[in-house]
Protein backbone atom coordinates (compact mmCIF):
# COMPACT_ATOMS: atom_id res chain seq x y z
CA UNK A 1 0.00 0.00 0.00
CA UNK A 2 1.55 3.66 -0.92
CA UNK A 3 1.68 6.04 1.77
CA UNK A 4 2.44 9.53 1.65
CA UNK A 5 5.66 9.36 3.34
CA UNK A 6 5.33 12.16 5.99
CA UNK A 7 7.91 12.64 8.68
CA UNK A 8 8.23 14.28 12.07
CA UNK A 9 8.29 17.45 12.19
CA UNK A 10 12.29 17.59 13.31
CA UNK A 11 13.46 15.58 10.04
CA UNK A 12 11.43 18.11 8.27
CA UNK A 13 12.42 21.32 9.21
CA UNK A 14 16.04 20.31 8.32
CA UNK A 15 14.64 20.61 4.58
CA UNK A 16 12.41 23.59 4.52
CA UNK A 17 14.56 26.11 2.90
CA UNK A 18 14.69 23.54 0.11
CA UNK A 19 10.90 24.20 -0.50
CA UNK A 20 11.91 27.63 -1.70
CA UNK A 21 13.35 28.16 -4.74
CA UNK A 22 13.76 31.62 -7.05
CA UNK A 23 10.40 30.89 -8.53
CA UNK A 24 8.38 30.88 -5.69
CA UNK A 25 9.97 33.91 -3.68
CA UNK A 26 9.21 35.80 -7.22
CA UNK A 27 5.85 34.68 -7.45
CA UNK A 28 5.84 35.90 -3.26
CA UNK A 29 7.62 39.37 -4.43
CA UNK A 30 4.36 39.75 -7.06
CA UNK A 31 2.07 39.85 -4.30
CA UNK A 32 0.41 36.73 -5.41
CA UNK A 33 -1.03 33.62 -3.99
CA UNK A 34 0.47 29.69 -5.04
CA UNK A 35 -2.77 27.55 -4.70
CA UNK A 36 -0.73 24.29 -4.13
CA UNK A 37 -3.75 21.91 -5.40
CA UNK A 38 -4.49 19.34 -7.73
CA UNK A 39 -8.38 20.30 -8.02
CA UNK A 40 -9.71 23.92 -8.77
CA UNK A 41 -13.72 23.67 -8.92
CA UNK A 42 -13.77 27.06 -11.43
CA UNK A 43 -10.89 28.69 -12.74
CA UNK A 44 -13.75 31.10 -13.79
CA UNK A 45 -14.56 32.28 -10.27
CA UNK A 46 -10.54 31.33 -8.23
CA UNK A 47 -10.22 34.50 -6.08
CA UNK A 48 -7.45 36.73 -7.49
CA UNK A 49 -5.22 39.68 -5.68
CA UNK A 50 -4.40 42.65 -7.51
CA UNK A 51 -1.24 42.19 -9.64
CA UNK A 52 0.44 45.35 -9.52
CA UNK A 53 2.90 45.16 -12.30
CA UNK A 54 0.71 43.80 -14.83
CA UNK A 55 -1.53 46.34 -14.55
CA UNK A 56 -4.63 43.02 -13.74
CA UNK A 57 -4.82 40.77 -10.67
CA UNK A 58 -4.08 37.13 -10.64
CA UNK A 59 -3.01 33.74 -9.30
CA UNK A 60 -0.77 30.95 -9.43
CA UNK A 61 -1.92 27.36 -9.64
CA UNK A 62 0.54 24.94 -8.70
CA UNK A 63 0.73 21.59 -7.44
CA UNK A 64 4.11 20.62 -5.74
CA UNK A 65 4.83 18.07 -7.85
CA UNK A 66 4.90 20.12 -10.81
CA UNK A 67 6.77 22.88 -9.88
CA UNK A 68 9.76 22.51 -11.44
CA UNK A 69 8.84 21.73 -14.61
CA UNK A 70 6.04 24.25 -15.26
CA UNK A 71 3.25 26.65 -13.91
CA UNK A 72 -0.26 27.94 -13.91
CA UNK A 73 -2.18 31.21 -13.56
CA UNK A 74 -5.25 33.18 -13.88
CA UNK A 75 -5.32 36.67 -15.10
CA UNK A 76 -7.73 39.18 -15.34
CA UNK A 77 -7.62 42.21 -17.46
CA UNK A 78 -9.44 44.79 -16.21
CA UNK A 79 -13.06 46.08 -17.94
CA UNK A 80 -12.01 48.73 -20.48
CA UNK A 81 -8.44 47.89 -19.37
CA UNK A 82 -5.11 46.29 -20.62
CA UNK A 83 -2.37 44.93 -19.22
CA UNK A 84 1.18 46.23 -18.89
CA UNK A 85 3.69 45.16 -21.81
CA UNK A 86 5.82 42.31 -21.09
CA UNK A 87 8.56 40.59 -22.73
CA UNK A 88 9.85 37.02 -20.91
CA UNK A 89 12.48 34.01 -21.61
CA UNK A 90 10.00 31.50 -21.06
CA UNK A 91 7.30 29.80 -23.23
CA UNK A 92 3.67 30.23 -22.54
CA UNK A 93 0.24 29.05 -23.83
CA UNK A 94 -2.69 30.51 -23.05
CA UNK A 95 -6.71 29.90 -22.83
CA UNK A 96 -9.31 32.71 -22.79
CA UNK A 97 -12.02 31.63 -19.95
CA UNK A 98 -13.62 34.65 -19.73
CA UNK A 99 -14.67 37.99 -22.09
CA UNK A 100 -12.81 39.14 -25.51
CA UNK A 101 -10.26 41.49 -26.51
CA UNK A 102 -6.75 41.61 -28.50
CA UNK A 103 -3.40 41.05 -27.50
CA UNK A 104 -0.06 42.61 -29.59
CA UNK A 105 3.21 40.94 -30.13
CA UNK A 106 5.94 42.48 -31.46
CA UNK A 107 9.51 42.01 -31.65
CA UNK A 108 12.72 44.38 -31.23
CA UNK A 109 13.30 44.19 -35.33
CA UNK A 110 9.58 46.47 -35.46
CA UNK A 111 7.74 43.77 -36.81
CA UNK A 112 4.25 43.52 -35.24
CA UNK A 113 1.08 41.62 -35.14
CA UNK A 114 -2.38 42.42 -33.32
CA UNK A 115 -5.22 39.45 -33.71
CA UNK A 116 -8.49 39.22 -31.47
CA UNK A 117 -9.56 36.41 -29.10
CA UNK A 118 -12.81 35.59 -27.40
CA UNK A 119 -13.44 33.01 -24.70
CA UNK A 120 -12.06 29.70 -25.70
CA UNK A 121 -9.72 30.84 -28.07
CA UNK A 122 -5.91 29.22 -27.13
CA UNK A 123 -2.66 30.75 -28.51
CA UNK A 124 0.76 31.17 -27.62
CA UNK A 125 2.83 33.77 -27.21
CA UNK A 126 6.65 33.60 -29.00
CA UNK A 127 9.64 33.36 -26.89
CA UNK A 128 11.17 36.78 -25.75
CA UNK A 129 8.20 38.71 -28.00
CA UNK A 130 7.23 41.75 -26.70
CA UNK A 131 3.17 41.15 -25.82
CA UNK A 132 0.34 43.38 -24.45
CA UNK A 133 -2.85 41.59 -23.87
CA UNK A 134 -6.35 44.35 -24.15
CA UNK A 135 -9.90 43.75 -23.06
CA UNK A 136 -12.05 44.25 -25.72
CA UNK A 137 -15.03 44.99 -23.35
CA UNK A 138 -15.78 48.02 -21.46
CA UNK A 139 -18.39 46.34 -19.09
CA UNK A 140 -16.70 43.44 -18.01
CA UNK A 141 -13.20 41.72 -17.13
CA UNK A 142 -11.78 39.32 -19.55
CA UNK A 143 -10.29 36.29 -17.67
CA UNK A 144 -7.53 33.79 -18.98
CA UNK A 145 -5.81 30.96 -18.05
CA UNK A 146 -1.48 30.50 -18.78
CA UNK A 147 0.96 27.85 -18.31
CA UNK A 148 4.56 28.31 -18.61
CA UNK A 149 7.59 26.64 -18.24
CA UNK A 150 9.18 29.87 -15.87
CA UNK A 151 9.73 27.83 -13.11
CA UNK A 152 12.93 25.68 -14.53
CA UNK A 153 13.94 28.80 -16.28
CA UNK A 154 14.36 31.38 -13.50
CA UNK A 155 14.99 28.84 -10.76
CA UNK A 156 18.60 28.11 -13.47
CA UNK A 157 19.21 31.88 -13.84
CA UNK A 158 17.96 33.16 -10.46
CA UNK A 159 18.03 36.55 -12.19
CA UNK A 160 14.13 38.54 -12.70
CA UNK A 161 15.98 41.47 -14.63
CA UNK A 162 17.61 38.56 -17.01
CA UNK A 163 14.46 36.55 -17.44
CA UNK A 164 12.22 39.41 -18.38
CA UNK A 165 14.25 42.14 -19.66
CA UNK A 166 16.79 40.60 -22.39
CA UNK A 167 16.93 42.25 -25.45
CA UNK A 168 17.10 39.24 -27.76
CA UNK A 169 14.80 38.56 -30.44
CA UNK A 170 14.57 34.50 -31.59
CA UNK A 171 13.43 35.07 -35.15
CA UNK A 172 12.94 31.30 -35.64
CA UNK A 173 10.09 31.17 -33.05
CA UNK A 174 8.61 35.22 -34.45
CA UNK A 175 9.62 36.85 -37.36
CA UNK A 176 6.66 39.74 -37.37
CA UNK A 177 5.07 37.39 -40.31
CA UNK A 178 1.51 38.66 -40.78
CA UNK A 179 -0.25 35.31 -40.37
CA UNK A 180 1.19 34.33 -37.59
CA UNK A 181 -2.15 33.83 -35.42
CA UNK A 182 -4.41 33.42 -37.98
CA UNK A 183 -6.86 30.97 -37.21
CA UNK A 184 -5.26 28.09 -39.98
CA UNK A 185 -3.20 25.11 -39.43
CA UNK A 186 -1.72 21.56 -40.73
CA UNK A 187 -2.86 18.47 -39.93
CA UNK A 188 0.20 16.20 -39.29
CA UNK A 189 -1.20 12.87 -38.16
CA UNK A 190 -2.39 14.03 -34.47
CA UNK A 191 -0.90 17.20 -34.41
CA UNK A 192 -2.31 20.43 -35.49
CA UNK A 193 0.56 22.70 -36.55
CA UNK A 194 -0.97 25.98 -35.64
CA UNK A 195 -0.51 29.18 -33.21
CA UNK A 196 -4.01 30.41 -32.30
CA UNK A 197 -7.10 28.45 -32.65
CA UNK A 198 -10.08 30.81 -32.15
CA UNK A 199 -12.31 28.04 -30.55
CA UNK A 200 -11.09 25.06 -28.77
CA UNK A 201 -14.42 24.09 -27.48
CA UNK A 202 -15.60 23.61 -31.21
CA UNK A 203 -12.67 22.43 -32.62
CA UNK A 204 -13.00 19.71 -35.54
CA UNK A 205 -11.30 16.44 -33.65
CA UNK A 206 -9.29 13.23 -34.75
CA UNK A 207 -10.43 9.65 -33.79
CA UNK A 208 -8.28 8.38 -30.78
CA UNK A 209 -9.59 5.00 -30.38
CA UNK A 210 -6.41 3.70 -28.36
CA UNK A 211 -7.78 6.09 -25.46
CA UNK A 212 -10.91 4.07 -25.13
CA UNK A 213 -14.62 5.26 -25.72
CA UNK A 214 -14.34 6.35 -29.18
CA UNK A 215 -14.05 10.56 -28.95
CA UNK A 216 -11.75 12.66 -30.65
CA UNK A 217 -8.08 13.72 -29.75
CA UNK A 218 -5.58 16.56 -31.37
CA UNK A 219 -2.19 17.76 -29.67
CA UNK A 220 -0.71 21.32 -30.40
CA UNK A 221 2.84 22.15 -30.29
CA UNK A 222 2.41 26.20 -30.43
CA UNK A 223 4.89 29.05 -31.62
CA UNK A 224 7.61 25.92 -31.85
CA UNK A 225 7.81 25.99 -28.47
CA UNK A 226 9.45 22.47 -26.24
CA UNK A 227 5.18 23.12 -24.02
CA UNK A 228 2.88 21.03 -25.75
CA UNK A 229 -0.98 20.53 -25.28
CA UNK A 230 -3.84 18.50 -26.57
CA UNK A 231 -7.58 18.51 -26.43
CA UNK A 232 -9.70 15.76 -25.83
CA UNK A 233 -13.44 14.40 -25.95
CA UNK A 234 -15.37 11.70 -25.34
CA UNK A 235 -19.04 10.59 -25.60
CA UNK A 236 -22.21 10.93 -23.20
CA UNK A 237 -22.12 7.70 -21.08
CA UNK A 238 -18.65 6.65 -21.63
CA UNK A 239 -15.17 7.47 -19.90
CA UNK A 240 -11.64 7.07 -20.86
CA UNK A 241 -9.21 4.40 -19.58
CA UNK A 242 -6.65 4.86 -16.41
CA UNK A 243 -3.49 6.16 -16.83
CA UNK A 244 -1.03 7.83 -15.64
CA UNK A 245 2.71 9.95 -16.35
CA UNK A 246 5.10 12.46 -15.35
CA UNK A 247 4.27 15.76 -13.80
CA UNK A 248 3.20 19.02 -15.13
CA UNK A 249 -0.38 18.43 -17.34
CA UNK A 250 -3.29 21.19 -16.44
CA UNK A 251 -6.53 19.62 -17.09
CA UNK A 252 -8.52 22.22 -18.57
CA UNK A 253 -12.43 21.18 -18.88
CA UNK A 254 -13.71 23.06 -21.95
CA UNK A 255 -17.60 21.40 -21.53
CA UNK A 256 -19.85 18.75 -20.40
CA UNK A 257 -20.21 17.38 -16.93
CA UNK A 258 -18.58 14.59 -14.49
CA UNK A 259 -15.74 13.65 -12.56
CA UNK A 260 -12.33 12.33 -12.48
CA UNK A 261 -10.39 9.88 -9.92
CA UNK A 262 -7.12 10.15 -9.34
CA UNK A 263 -4.92 7.67 -7.21
CA UNK A 264 -1.30 6.61 -6.18
CA UNK A 265 -0.27 3.30 -7.19
CA UNK A 266 -1.78 1.21 -4.19
CA UNK A 267 -4.31 3.62 -2.90
CA UNK A 268 -8.05 4.24 -3.37
CA UNK A 269 -9.03 6.11 -5.74
CA UNK A 270 -9.96 10.01 -4.70
CA UNK A 271 -13.27 11.42 -6.97
CA UNK A 272 -13.63 15.00 -8.24
CA UNK A 273 -16.03 16.50 -9.56
CA UNK A 274 -15.98 18.55 -12.62
CA UNK A 275 -17.76 21.19 -15.15
CA UNK A 276 -16.55 23.57 -17.74
CA UNK A 277 -13.87 25.52 -15.96
CA UNK A 278 -12.36 23.22 -13.78
CA UNK A 279 -9.00 22.29 -13.36
CA UNK A 280 -7.28 18.67 -12.41
CA UNK A 281 -3.41 18.79 -12.03
CA UNK A 282 -2.49 15.00 -11.56
CA UNK A 283 0.32 14.40 -9.53
CA UNK A 284 3.58 12.53 -10.99
CA UNK A 285 2.64 8.97 -11.80
CA UNK A 286 -0.16 9.03 -10.41
CA UNK A 287 -3.13 7.15 -12.10
CA UNK A 288 -6.00 9.20 -13.02
CA UNK A 289 -9.39 8.84 -15.19
CA UNK A 290 -12.40 10.71 -16.37
CA UNK A 291 -15.65 10.21 -16.74
CA UNK A 292 -18.55 11.75 -18.67
CA UNK A 293 -22.15 11.64 -16.71
CA UNK A 294 -23.74 14.34 -18.33
CA UNK A 295 -26.02 15.20 -21.31
CA UNK A 296 -23.20 16.05 -23.57
CA UNK A 297 -20.02 15.03 -25.53
CA UNK A 298 -16.63 15.89 -22.75
CA UNK A 299 -14.11 17.69 -23.90
CA UNK A 300 -10.98 18.85 -22.20
CA UNK A 301 -7.38 20.94 -22.99
CA UNK A 302 -4.29 19.45 -21.25
CA UNK A 303 -1.44 21.82 -20.97
CA UNK A 304 1.82 20.13 -20.10
CA UNK A 305 5.55 19.99 -20.57
CA UNK A 306 7.21 17.49 -22.65
CA UNK A 307 8.23 16.10 -18.80
CA UNK A 308 5.02 14.54 -18.92
CA UNK A 309 5.29 12.14 -21.32
CA UNK A 310 7.03 9.38 -20.62
CA UNK A 311 8.02 7.79 -24.24
CA UNK A 312 9.12 4.23 -25.34
CA UNK A 313 11.92 3.78 -28.09
CA UNK A 314 9.41 4.33 -31.02
CA UNK A 315 8.28 7.61 -29.07
CA UNK A 316 4.85 6.40 -28.19
CA UNK A 317 3.69 8.10 -24.94
CA UNK A 318 3.55 4.81 -22.46
CA UNK A 319 0.50 6.98 -20.99
CA UNK A 320 -1.21 5.51 -24.21
CA UNK A 321 0.17 1.79 -23.91
CA UNK A 322 -1.74 -1.35 -22.11
CA UNK A 323 0.07 -2.03 -19.01
CA UNK A 324 -0.04 -5.96 -20.43
CA UNK A 325 3.08 -4.81 -22.25
CA UNK A 326 4.93 -2.30 -20.32
CA UNK A 327 2.85 0.46 -20.77
CA UNK A 328 0.89 2.83 -18.41
CA UNK A 329 -3.10 2.69 -19.47
CA UNK A 330 -4.87 0.58 -17.65
CA UNK A 331 -7.26 -1.54 -19.94
CA UNK A 332 -11.07 -1.78 -19.00
CA UNK A 333 -10.24 -5.50 -18.98
CA UNK A 334 -7.98 -4.78 -15.52
CA UNK A 335 -9.91 -2.00 -14.23
CA UNK A 336 -10.83 -2.39 -10.04
CA UNK A 337 -14.47 -3.61 -10.36
CA UNK A 338 -15.09 -0.14 -8.26
CA UNK A 339 -14.47 2.52 -11.95
CA UNK A 340 -18.28 0.33 -13.15
CA UNK A 341 -20.06 0.10 -10.02
CA UNK A 342 -19.58 3.81 -9.40
CA UNK A 343 -19.87 5.28 -12.99
CA UNK A 344 -23.34 3.17 -12.96
CA UNK A 345 -24.45 4.88 -10.10
CA UNK A 346 -23.35 8.26 -11.35
CA UNK A 347 -25.15 7.98 -14.52
CA UNK A 348 -28.27 6.69 -13.28
CA UNK A 349 -28.56 9.95 -11.17
CA UNK A 350 -29.05 11.93 -14.49
CA UNK A 351 -31.10 8.78 -16.00
CA UNK A 352 -28.52 8.14 -18.46
CA UNK A 353 -27.54 4.13 -19.61
CA UNK A 354 -24.01 3.26 -19.70
CA UNK A 355 -23.05 3.06 -23.21
CA UNK A 356 -19.83 0.92 -22.43
CA UNK A 357 -20.69 -2.68 -22.94
CA UNK A 358 -19.89 -2.18 -26.87
CA UNK A 359 -16.69 -0.55 -26.18
CA UNK A 360 -15.58 -3.23 -23.53
CA UNK A 361 -16.59 -5.82 -26.64
CA UNK A 362 -14.10 -4.01 -28.72
CA UNK A 363 -11.39 -3.85 -26.42
CA UNK A 364 -11.31 -7.59 -26.09
CA UNK A 365 -10.56 -8.11 -29.94
CA UNK A 366 -7.09 -6.23 -29.35
CA UNK A 367 -6.10 -6.88 -26.10
CA UNK A 368 -3.30 -8.37 -25.44
CA UNK A 369 -2.70 -11.35 -23.63
CA UNK A 370 -1.47 -11.21 -19.77
CA UNK A 371 1.99 -11.27 -19.29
Amino acid sequence: MARDALVKDELAAKFVTEKESPYTRWVAAEGLDIIAAHYVPDLRTVELKPWARRGGRGVFINHEATRTSNDCYVCEIPAGGMLAPQRQLFEEMILVLDGQGSTKVWNDAGAEVTFEWQAGSLFAIPLNAHHQHFNGSGQKAARFVSSTNLPPVLNLYDDVDFVFNTPKDFPNRFAGEPDYFSPKGEQKGLLLDTNFVADAVNLPLVEAKERGAGGGHIRFAMAKGSMNSHISQFPVGTYKKGHRHGPGAHVIILSGTGYSLMWPEGEEPRRYEWGPGSLIVPPNMWFHQHFNVGLEPARYLAFKHEVVSVRNAQGVPKAWISQRIGGDQIDYADESPYVRETFREALAKYGIEPQMDKVYTAELETLPPKP
